[in-house]
């Protein structure tokens, strides 16, 4: 099979995004009828009609959109490409995070902060959630530049990783102040239903709580999502055990109060990544700066 000539596509993408032959044709210096032939030998390739004429306006065809949006990917990835290797002069590249599908999304976005403040240059990011087992393959493949998680990654499985400790916050008990107010987490958790994360360090610390001041405590959820961790507690279906960040909006607002003990509960937070001869730039300045203080 004969390949694609990427001249032709190049000068059907300028024309499908100016919709004019003249005017493309006068911008590149060209003549009219040599990039229209261009055009048609693409076509011919292709095996189909990418434009439709309405008067002297070029129209993409269908199959033209799908041409178009595989070019602008493809010419993208290129000024990408030179970004990262070349001269530096091409297009930004994309910080590509990759974050546990139960993680707080307040910490993700204390995390991203540094990178997202006015005044500073417009990052492109590419955003992905999942378990670790999907996460991580993708870091080692290169194809994320950073893993948010609560947990380092297995080092055996997973050598070329590093796992950076950038926080850790005290595991709070939170809830409405109808049913916080005054009382100690103690009582809370004998006497109040509780919404329980399932994240591993969170729930060995309060079995090991319970089992020390000898409370039986009524779950009413179990919740493998920080973000149903929160809005259960909104909901004042119960008091729930979550590091402040997750509730911190809900707690300045005075929606939700925090029992003041301290439950000897602590959550940490890692930024795992590649060892990389070209990382992405942003990484450094995030390691360095995305810390949240306790």
């Amino acid at each position: 099979m004969d390949r694609l000539n990427y001249h032709h596509l190049r000068y059907f993408r300028e024309v499908a995004r100016e919709g004019h032959l003249t005017r493309v044709a006068s911008r590149l210096n060209l003549s009219q009828s040599a990039l229209s032939a261009q055009i048609r030998q693409l076509e011919d390739r292709l095996g189909h009609a990418l434009f439709a004429r309405r008067g002297r306006q070029l129209i993409l065809t269908e199959a033209g959109r799908i041409a178009l949006d595989h070019a602008e990917r493809i010419f993208g990835a290129g000024e990408e490409l030179l970004g990262v290797l070349g001269d530096g002069e091409g297009r930004a590249r994309p910080l590509r995070v990759g974050a546990l599908s139960t993680l707080s999304r307040n910490f993700q976005l204390q995390f991203l902060r540094p990178v997202l403040a006015a005044g500073s240059e417009p990052l492109p990011l590419a955003l992905v959630s999942g378990s670790a087992g999907v996460l991580l393959p993708r870091l080692a493949g290169l194809a994320l530049d950073v893993v948010l998680s609560t947990e380092p990654h297995d080092a055996t499985a997973y050598p070329g990783l590093n796992a950076h400790h950038i926080a850790a916050q005290p595991v709070a008990l939170v809830g409405h102040a109808d049913r916080v107010a005054g009382r100690s987490a103690a009582w809370l958790l004998g006497h109040q239903p509780v919404i329980l994360p399932t994240e591993s360090s969170i729930r060995t610390g309060f079995d090991a709580y319970c089992a020390r001041m000898g409370i039986t405590p009524s779950i009413v959820a179990e919740v493998d999502d920080m973000a149903m961790v929160r809005l259960l507690a909104r909901q004042n279906v119960g008091v729930a055990l979550a590091p402040r960040v997750v509730l911190e909006d809900e707690i300045a607002a005075g929606l939700i109060m925090q029992a003041p003990d301290d439950l000897g509960i602590v959550e940490r937070f890692y930024a795992i990544t590649a060892t990389r001869d070209f990382p992405h730039p942003a990484m450094a300045r995030l390691i360095a700066e995305g810390v949240i203080n306790p």
